[in-house]
């Protein structure tokens, strides 16, 4: 008679027939990197994280490493915005520094830029504006144009969050063009138009000054067409797929990973991320067993690696299980 219990019975026979795992090197950890000196701002919808001015990067720097997390995700804060986010490709930007910092004080750790104009643009939009339209082809040389600056500094990989249409295909081309040809891209391929934000666009300075981004970012409602942006951006050249956000969004990491033989990324956003350490701050989960287990849905669904706000907890508490 079949019992399934029987593989149940303690912990060593669980850990033996445990079909998914979280590992340290699959985590990616944001950082937020903000123009100026001695700067540590807490992020107030966002606890535990900060926007680090380059001078005071070293020290959380030290703790990624020590962790054993292999990858950071960058969100660069400039001090000036204008219509055309500039600053997204000025070579001298804040985040083309940040990156050649953080290649010198450890070339092994894996840098990944996010390619965007929001947090650049007076305007906070991932593109630019004429008459309130949005417009897609006019912003994919920027976008490009970041990327490969980007490359320059020293980033290992570019992730296009912006979710214009066809930009996949008109990075990869800019990039292969300057000699980049082995710089991959993880594309925000399926990046919804989310309530789960907020704490981010806090944290990146990054929210829309008129309307929001419905235009250009998925309906939640939606899951089909996440496999037809998926579909495209692989066509396009990406390497890389990301799903955003992932909690609620788990139907859509399954049905990528049946349709597709391509690493999928989930992306544990903000929003997910402080929901939890409110309710973990105010005695009502336990924050690890929820962390955790967030962590093995992404991977059931079939998320190869996971961005997360939480990386250093996990890792901790991974080092620790040990």
């Amino acid at each position: 008679m079949d019992r399934m219990r029987r593989l149940r019975r303690n912990e060593t026979i669980r850990d033996m027939v445990r079909e998914n795992h979280v590992r340290i090197d699959e985590l990616i950890y944001p950082l937020f990197i903000i123009e100026g000196e001695k700067i540590k701002n807490p992020v107030d919808s966002m606890p535990g994280i900060y926007q680090y001015s380059i001078d005071c990067l070293e020290e959380e720097l030290t703790k990624i490493k020590e962790l054993g997390i292999r990858s950071v995700l960058l969100f660069g804060i400039p001090a000036h915005k204008d219509e055309v986010g500039s600053g997204a490709y000025d070579e001298q930007g804040i985040t083309q520094q940040a990156i050649r910092y953080i290649k010198e004080w450890d070339k092994e750790l894996y840098v990944i830029a996010d390619v965007c104009l929001c947090e650049y643009t007076s305007h906070g939009h991932c593109g630019l504006i004429r008459d309130g339209e949005i417009l897609n082809d006019e912003t994919l040389p920027l976008l490009a144009k970041a990327a490969v600056s980007y490359a320059k500094a020293g980033a290992d990989m570019v992730a296009p969050s912006d979710m214009m249409d066809k930009r996949v295909e008109y990075i990869r081309n800019a990039l292969d063009d300057a000699g980049f040809l082995n710089v991959p891209i993880m594309s925000y391929s399926a990046k919804f138009a989310s309530g789960y934000y907020s704490p981010f666009r806090d944290a990146a300075h990054s929210a829309p000054g008129f309307g929001d981004r419905k235009t250009y970012q998925m309906d939640p409602a939606n899951g089909k067409e996440a496999l037809r942006e998926v579909e495209e951006d692989i066509l396009e050249g990406a390497d890389l797929i990301i799903a955003k956000p992932a909690m609620a969004y788990m139907d859509v990491i399954k049905d990528i990973s049946n349709n597709y033989n391509i690493p999928i990324v989930a992306y544990n956003v903000s929003g997910e991320y402080a929901m939890v350490k409110a309710a973990a701050q105010n005695g009502w989960i336990d924050e690890k067993k929820i962390v955790m287990e967030n962590m093995l849905g992404f991977k059931r669904a079939g998320a190869k690696m996971i961005i997360t706000y939480h990386a250093l907890d996990v890792a901790h508490w991974l080092q620790e299980d040990k």
